[in-house]
């Protein structure tokens, strides 16, 4: 017995050897943006799983924004306080000359030179190599480093898995670092990498409170534990405290650890760092050789933690050395007064069980990422569109979004750089997005049961704001019309995505009350003539009164919405009414809210606040009702067709004359779109600034109102994707296009980060509207309820997904092949607009299975 379980943990030992050999296969990381060395300052790529928190990757090569406690931490860099903020670093030696030392990153621009405060600055006293750029294809970041003086050049290659369809592999607590270096003189050289970071637990980035003196006031937990640990082939440095309540939003554990097998050495501690000198201690000792010795104690509550692999390179060879950072922190209480927990940490016990269990796994799942991420990159689709959709899922990896316990995901609107911004999975903001349901559908569907079945309440009111924790949690009472009636086709558009028929049953009753909510007395809809003309708090935070096209259009989609679902449940009276308040309210919305340009609104002031429905006042809208405020007016809104941008994706046909849809976006291109924003004024927030150039939010050919709606001068990327992919439906490419690389020409790398599109908050949900023009101009759309699918006939080639399986699909004139690369897919007819339909023996497509139609 003795033998056999010798023998079974020698086989296992072996299979993790073999399982991470398989690092030495891998494959280069695919690549759509290059910046150059003047375009890295704000470069940011978070290195994080959903609803795990992420560190993230800076375009010269820091690590930066450690985001690991539960908590945004935008500009936190682990330390309290001295100058050693995580860093790598490299040793060379190259025959008989003196060894050479560097921080692996870029150089520092002039803009960082003016620091005279009077204390030690992060990396500042580093040398650095001196050329640096920075390519990427989320989630994949390269640091290409270089420098005239050295025998090497490196690339930093990070990134984290993220395969559609497989929500738990890709929220996952580890930020995946690969040096590659290579040897670029005819002669063999020394080289070690070296990771360094200080046991930061304790201090999640929000408590960084000063006082007078700049020391820090709170300091986070004593005496903190750093244990260096060799299990399966994984060797590292685990970083703990015992000094954290363990109810502590900032209580965990972090993990820096390789899957090298030789020429490894550490230190679990520096000196103390009185006149920074731990970094000056640890400097010393791996410059010597490019090997670390341990100390024989800890120094400092917070010890310095060092890990470095050594390694000889062959003249023009290539070596990686490959550093893994895991982490677990379970207490996450967001904007609740009780922990709601992580998801993630119901499977880990601490950050080493997490590097134990993730590390072997990582070959696989970066080879199914790399085929996700390469697909993507071959679609026939305009680099910009490319760009805003794949660079914009980072946001699933923000502090933005998070999963509670029980795995449903729970989102703010944005984050501020300390706090989250809006709470409660606002269903106004998260109408807009299409990342979700389209690549990940199950968690979609998480969000559709808090809506429904937490926040709905008997009367059909849907606070537009959950509360938590879910189990206790009771709707709020206040209700946004164009959050509700969004949240209805989304409903609608995960159903058909799914084809869960168990999934609509189960929420049929509640759906159904959430959209007569819009008729009962003093409500949107009180006289049910398919106009909604009552008081209408929406996602410009105020109250509208009258008809306008904001709220209309999304009342008409649901109306369609409700309509559809009926039908396939056979609730004829519930269809019919739907199909009745649709017909009226879209032939009233062309005969009176169209100007012969575009939609606008009607202001109707109520009698008096007593007319109106308890909950539809929320607060933030005029106090003078007679006269209101903050209205659209006859202004020429950008979002004026958000209901038929989602019409469009759900397949749910036009919910008002075609002409004047298409007439309305060239419109709001005519006066919307400003080339050059040098001349306005704005007295709200600057997304948008000097000769910079996008969508603005309102413009009145005919005259402003006095005081409209507080977001009429800015500009904000959700809703002018929104825009962009309505043209985009209706033909209108050019103009789409113009206005997608506005946005990115904006997100440069120097300006700002391309991987944070901002609202009131940074990572902004609303930006994953993004992923909508990757539908409109591939014209994809599939329904799991006839599992039909449908593309454009456009020549090319174009990735799909539904957010259960995902592929490619090549259309060569009449020939179509259709390539399933993850998960099943079931078919029983596919169709190319204006080529038809052709019927298929129902199947059931697997992994890496192809069909071939002919039309």
């Amino acid at each position: 017995m003795h033998c056999l379980k010798s023998v079974s943990l020698l086989c296992l030992q072996i299979f993790l050897f073999v399982s991470l050999d398989i690092f030495a296969q891998e494959a280069p990381f695919p690549v759509l943006k290059h910046y150059d060395k003047d375009h890295l300052l704000n470069v940011a790529l978070p290195l994080g799983g959903i609803g795990t928190g992420t560190v993230s990757l800076g375009g010269r090569g820091e690590l930066r924004d450690w985001e690991i406690m539960n908590k945004p931490a935008i500009g936190f860099s682990g330390i309290t306080k001295g100058n050693d903020a995580p860093f790598f670093a490299i040793y060379v030696k190259e025959n008989h000359k003196k060894p050479v030392t560097k921080a692996l990153m870029g150089p520092a621009y002039p803009t960082e030179y003016n620091h005279y405060e009077g204390r030690p600055v992060n990396h500042h006293g580093f040398p650095r190599f001196a050329e640096a750029s920075f390519d990427a294809a989320y989630p994949f970041g390269m640091v290409n480093l270089s420098d005239a003086n050295l025998p090497v050049k490196v690339k930093i290659k990070g990134f984290n898995p993220f395969i559609p369809g497989n929500e738990d592999k890709s929220s996952l607590p580890v930020a995946v670092l690969y040096y590659e270096v290579t040897n670029t003189s005819n002669q063999a050289v020394s080289v070690s990498v070296c990771g360094n970071m200080r046991n930061f637990v304790g201090q999640n980035g929000s408590r960084n409170h000063k006082d007078w003196k700049g020391d820090i006031l709170f300091d986070g937990a004593k005496n903190n534990q750093n244990v260096y640990r060799e299990n399966d082939g994984i060797k590292g440095i685990f970083m703990y405290s015992d000094s954290i309540k363990k109810s502590d939003e900032a209580y965990g554990s972090i993990a820096l650890a390789t899957t090298e097998k030789s020429g490894v050495s550490f230190r679990r501690s520096s000196l103390d760092n009185s006149w920074s000198k731990a970094t000056l201690d640890l400097w010393d000792d791996f410059s010597e050789d490019g090997e670390l010795t341990d100390k024989a104690r800890l120094y400092d509550n917070d010890p310095l933690a060092s890990l470095a692999v050594k390694k000889t390179i062959a003249p023009h060879s290539t070596q990686v050395f490959r550093f893994f950072i895991t982490w677990n922190f379970p207490n996450r209480y967001a904007w609740s007064k009780e922990v709601v927990g992580n998801y993630y940490s119901n499977h880990y016990t601490d950050a080493w069980e997490a590097a134990q269990k993730i590390i072997p796994e990582i070959p696989q799942l970066e080879k199914q990422t790399r085929t996700f991420v390469k697909t993507f990159l071959q679609s026939s689709l305009p680099v910009a569109v490319k760009e805003a959709a794949l660079f914009n899922l980072s946001t699933l990896r923000s502090q933005t979004v998070f999963r509670v316990k029980s795995g449903h995901l729970m989102a703010w609107e944005g984050i501020m750089d300390e706090i989250g911004s809006c709470e409660g999975s606002c269903t106004h903001v998260w109408n807009y997005e299409q990342a979700i349901p389209f690549l990940f559908g199950n968690l979609s569907r998480t969000m559709r049961d808090v809506e429904f079945n937490y926040s709905t309440d008997s009367t059909g009111l849907m606070s537009f704001r959950t509360r938590l924790p879910l189990g206790k949690a009771r709707p709020t009472g206040m209700a946004a019309a164009d959050g509700q009636m969004g949240c209805i086709m989304k409903f609608y558009r995960d159903w058909k995505l799914s084809g869960d028929e168990k999934f609509l049953q189960k929420n049929w009753t509640q759906v159904k009350k959430a959209l007569a909510f819009a008729w009962i007395k003093g409500g949107w809809d009180a006289d049910g003539d398919g106009v909604m003309d009552g008081c209408q708090h929406n996602t410009m935070d105020v109250e509208y009164y009258g008809p306008n096209p904001q709220m209309e259009f999304w009342y008409l989609g649901a109306l369609r919405a409700g309509q559809e679902m009926a039908r396939y449940l056979q609730d004829k009276t519930f269809e019919e009414k739907c199909g009745s308040l649709f017909k009226s309210g879209s032939e009233w919305t062309d005969q009176n809210l169209f100007n012969k340009e575009y939609y606008i609104q009607k202001i109707i002031p109520p009698a008096a606040d007593t007319y109106i429905a308890k909950g539809l006042i929320v607060g933030m809208g005029s106090a003078n009702l007679s006269e209101p405020m903050y209205q659209l007016g006859e202004g020429c809104l950008v979002d004026q067709l958000v209901g038929q941008y989602m019409a469009h994706i759900c397949g749910l046909g036009y919910l008002a004359k075609k002409e004047n849809i298409q007439t309305a976006l060239k419109t709001i291109m005519k006066y919307n779109y400003v080339s050059d924003f040098s001349p306005l004024f704005n007295n709200m927030r600057s997304y948008v600034m000097g000769n910079e150039s996008g969508l603005i939010m309102a413009s009145w050919p005919k005259g402003r109102l006095k005081v409209p709606f507080p977001y009429f001068a800015e500009v904000m990327t959700g809703f002018e994707y929104v825009a962009a992919t309505g043209m985009l439906y209706e033909g209108q490419t050019k103009n789409g296009l113009k206005c997608i690389e506005s946005i990115r020409d904006r997100f440069d790398g120097l300006k700002r980060n391309p991987f944070d599109e901002p609202e009131c908050g940074r990572h902004y949900g609303r930006a994953m509207a993004s992923w909508a023009a990757v539908l409109a101009l591939s014209g994809f759309e599939y329904s799991g309820i006839d599992n039909s699918m449908t593309f454009d006939n456009k020549e090319g080639t174009y990735f799909w997904s539904n957010g259960y399986a995902w592929g490619k699909c090549d259309i060569k004139g009449k020939d179509i092949t259709l390539s399933v690369l993850s998960g099943e897919l079931k078919l029983s007819s596919f169709s190319i607009r204006g080529l038809g339909t052709r019927k298929l023996n129902p199947q059931t497509l697997s992994a890496n299975s192809t069909l071939k139609v002919r039309f």
